[in-house]
């Protein structure tokens, strides 16, 4: 399953979202989700330890000014890696 986080993981049920994860998945953060790339912080922390791939839309980190401050876990995309993701992942949730 592909999971998106477009809002503030701090507006976000982080928890609930680390609970339905399962083998096989990954986290697209976009939008405002981006926060949760930030490097250093709890929030990537317990999304590294999920073991999941985790990337980051990089038109938003951009847009936010963050490009610099994003996590090495964290694979920055473009708009066409975000679609593939969406084909190879055919069951998608949005956060």
């Amino acid at each position: 399953m592909l999971h998106t986080l477009s809002s503030s993981p701090y507006h976000a049920d982080l928890d609930a979202l680390l609970r339905s994860l399962g083998d096989g998945d990954a986290l697209v953060l976009l939008q405002d989700g981006v926060i949760a790339a930030l490097a250093g912080g709890d929030i990537i922390n317990r999304l590294i330890d999920a073991a999941l791939p985790l990337y980051a839309l990089r038109p938003d980190t951009d847009a936010r000014g963050g490009t610099e401050q994003i996590s090495t876990s964290v694979s920055l995309i473009d708009y066409n890696e975000f679609v593939q993701l969406t084909v190879v992942h055919a069951q998608q949730l949005a956060w």
